[in-house]
């Protein structure tokens, strides 16, 4: 999928990047796989803004993903490939033998008439979804479960893949795309293949407009506010790291820079192995 560029014609051209959009084969969605969107504009139930710089933006409809490809053993045909307007990756719709529709994220090299499969049975093709037990180590697989049953909840934005290293003690050890590499149980699902719309990570938006258009607003820096406005607010002269003794902090004092925010007790640290950064992970 190329991304399409244009001549400086106004400053914002000049800049701007836009996928073309050439593997798109349905421009509507099908009715009862979305559901509308209610825009919160970061306020909670009770009102409050908790969330900043959310507001306005274009109407969207969430299309119903699924996630969980229960529909073992029944085969499905790809009938089309679609835009997600609140995703970076690509739907494909597919049309099961009984006639029912399902969206899936598409991965690459999925096709309109391709045929895809889940279940314990199904092979290591391209868009099939198979037990983690059951995967060919090496090979790149998205859309990874946690816990079984629960449906795919890791490597799902585009461009992105895992890959399978290696399968003992009933846990399949897989190095995300962050290279972290992680246990996860062998009867866990995935989906073999890199997600679609690899180019994404090269469009530019180019102007404040298209930001607004996905209902992100603008914030002043803390640094550019007044002392009572923000912890960095004030200071002769401009500081990019907060100036003098001060650290970076949210309006709130929350430490902005190397701060940890994950709990060092976490349960779920004994599956990691190795961390992000590339060091082992030491157990509790």
């Amino acid at each position: 999928m190329p991304v399409k560029t244009f001549r400086p014609l106004t400053p914002s051209t000049r800049y701007i990047t836009i996928s073309d959009y050439s593997d798109i084969t349905k421009s509507k969605p099908e009715k009862n796989l979305v559901v509308i969107r209610k825009k919160s504009g970061g306020r909670n139930t009770h009102g409050r803004v908790t969330a900043r710089g959310i507001g306005g933006g274009h109407k969207q409809k969430i299309r119903l993903v699924d996630f969980k490809r229960n529909k073992h053993g029944v085969e499905a045909e790809v009938s089309a490939i679609e835009y997600d307007p609140i995703r970076t990756a690509r739907l494909a719709l597919l049309t099961y033998k009984d006639g029912e529709k399902r969206y899936i994220v598409a991965p690459v090299g999925l096709a309109v008439g391709a045929k895809v499969i889940s279940g314990p049975t199904a092979g290591p093709e391209i868009g099939n979804s198979v037990l983690l037990k059951n995967v060919p180590v090496g090979l790149p697989i998205h859309n990874i479960e946690i816990k079984p049953g629960r449906g795919a909840q890791m490597v799902r934005s585009a461009g992105s893949s895992a890959t399978l290293m290696s399968v003992d003690d009933g846990y399949a050890q897989i190095r995300l795309p962050s290279g972290e590499i992680r246990k996860i149980n062998e009867n866990c699902y995935a989906t073999i293949g890199q997600v679609g719309n690899t180019e994404h990570e090269n469009v530019i938006l180019g102007k404040a407009g298209r930001s607004r258009h996905r209902g992100i607003r603008p914030i002043s820096r803390g640094v550019a506010r007044n002392p009572v406005d923000h912890p960095n607010g004030g200071g002769q002269g401009k500081a990019k790291s907060g100036g003098g003794w001060q650290q970076l902090t949210s309006p709130w004092g929350l430490l902005a820079k190397g701060y940890r925010t994950r709990i060092r007790t976490k349960d779920s640290n004994r599956f990691i192995v190795v961390r992000r950064d590339g060091r082992p992970m030491k157990q509790q």
